[in-house]
């Protein structure tokens, strides 16, 4: 056996946290505009629509989801350090581009939906950050990496809003300095700091990383991509086939997994406002604090996963995550008699409290009765007459929601890491870029077709149809980790060189 001495297990480490930043780095780039994007694209280009909008949301998984099997399969034959290099480079100019768009006197929103797909094609590097990760971590350090690498993920989605509110300080006009035809202004210093944030990135990169790989039992060896560290003798421990069943079945299982809190993520506005009468900015900023409690949770779930999974498996825990997410969407499900407040009624006498004072004692379960009397605005509330699904369906109360909200919560992150987990388990020794790559790109494919299906379905059939179905997707999947549950175990377990 090969011993890994003192000095290159520090720095086989170090090049993992390098990779922690990445990942962090990646999440914050998409998130750290995502509130600002419709105001800034509304000032730069008055001719775009909010369906352009979407389009502009879009393309960053559609870059993440073109690219990542493209860098995984850079990754397996050079030196990852490469891609990792350039797709940040990448990131770094999309953001400048993005602080340059209302720069030109047309077409500038074409230039923000370019800017957007970039910053998303630089992010595909998600997929050699995971596949290295794979690589330089035995199967005892596997689960544990690959959730902090989640949670780093999660905090960098929950960080980003959290940069963009303090930009905001800054205001719309800000500093111009016109020998740069630059505008330091709220909507362009979040990506501008995106930026600066990359550069140091990559330099960490120079300076730290190097290129380590380690077989299932920690020992140290060579492969094609490594920059010179490493022993030859270890090379045996590749032989053999993976199980493209077991491949297969877990990025059908991580698309419905992204499919799913996609659906979540989107529906949220809507569904309030239709639900309980809030107003946009009501809307979004309720929403705004529950999603950050959930991205909170997230991170709690992903430190108390790396324990659990010791006693109980990979396998388990995916199988009680999923269930959990299907227990959140039943919740959702309307099940009372109260139908939600018409928006025509609304309209026609916007003086009319929502709600009488006497309501204001209301129990616990009827908690979506208590909003506040309607202002004199003209922005109408409540559920819109032209669904027509409004007048039958009964509405979906507020304690319902929080607890979706929470055992989503709960669910979601589980299922998140434990399918990276047994993913990188079932590669086991051999090259993983190419198929991380296209993890990757299915969850930046359920990304794109979550929105898309959950608004056709919930705005023409309503709630409960959208959430229905919400539902068997998951049974589906519950199904499919059972046909495969037994196949889902690591490559040297597999091959028995090692038990499980």
């Amino acid at each position: 056996d090969v011993v890994e001495s003192q000095e290159h297990y520090k720095s086989r480490w170090r090049s993992i946290w390098i990779m922690y930043l990445t990942m962090f780095l990646s999440s914050v780039g998409f998130s750290i505009v995502i509130m600002s994007v419709w105001p800034y694209l509304q000032k730069i280009d008055p001719t775009a629509d909010a369906s352009f909008l979407g389009w502009i949301i879009a393309s960053y998984s559609i870059g993440q989801m073109v690219a990542s099997p493209l860098f995984g399969l850079w990754s397996n034959y050079r030196p990852r350090r490469e891609p990792l290099v350039i797709s940040t480079a990448i990131s770094v100019a999309a953001n400048c581009l993005y602080a340059y768009v209302h720069v030109p006197r047309a077409h500038n929103k074409y230039y923000m939906l370019t800017a957007r797909a970039l910053v998303g094609f630089g992010a595909g590097n998600v997929a050699v950050v995971r596949s290295y990760i794979a690589g330089a971590t035995s199967l005892t350090e596997r689960t544990s990496a690959m959730a902090n690498t989640s949670a780093c993920q999660a905090v960098g989605f929950i960080l980003g809003p959290v940069f963009q509110t303090c930009f905001t300080l800054i205001g719309e006009e800000g500093v111009t300095w016109k020998f740069l035809c630059l505008q330091l202004n709220m909507y362009t210093t979040p990506v501008l700091f995106g930026a600066l944030l990359g550069v140091i990135n990559i330099i960490l990169i120079f300076a730290i990383f190097r290129e380590h790989r380690v077989d299932d039992m920690g020992r140290q060896y060579k492969s094609i991509n490594s920059d010179g560290e490493g022993s030859d003798v270890l090379d045996q421990n590749t032989e053999g086939s993976i199980d493209h069943v077991a491949v297969v079945a877990l990025n059908v299982l991580f698309f419905v997994i992204l499919f799913v809190f996609a659906v979540f993520e989107t529906i949220a506005t809507p569904l309030t406002m239709d639900m309980y009468s809030w107003t946009r900015k009501e809307a979004v900023f309720y929403n705004g604090i529950i999603l950050s409690v959930i991205g909170i949770e997230s991170v709690i779930v992903f430190m108390v996963v790396k324990t659990l999974s010791k006693k109980t498996g990979e396998r388990a825990i995916l199988h009680a995550g999923l269930l959990i997410v299907l227990i959140g969407f039943f919740i959702l499900l309307p099940w009372g008699k109260k139908l939600p407040n018409i928006q025509w009624q609304e309209i026609k006498n916007n003086s009319i409290p929502r709600t009488a004072p006497s309501e204001m004692l209301a129990p616990f379960w009827s908690w979506p009765e208590l909003q506040l009397p309607s202002n004199h605005t003209a922005e109408p509330v409540g559920c819109p007459v032209t669904q027509s699904w409004c007048l039958n369906t009964p509405m979906i109360y507020l304690a319902q929601y929080i607890s979706s909200d929470v055992l989503i919560g709960l669910g979601y992150p589980v299922c998140n890491v434990m399918s990276y987990t047994l993913y990188s388990k079932v590669l086991g020794p051999k090259p993983q870029g190419v198929y991380m790559g296209w993890l990757t790109a299915s969850g930046s494919g359920a990304r794109i077709l979550g929105p898309v299906f959950v608004s056709q379905i919930y705005t023409h059939l309503g709630p409960r149809w959208a959430f229905s179905l919400i539902c068997g997707v998951v049974v589906v999947s519950l199904l499919l980790l059972e046909i495969v549950y037994k196949r889902l175990i690591a490559f040297s377990v597999r091959y028995g060189r090692m038990q499980e």
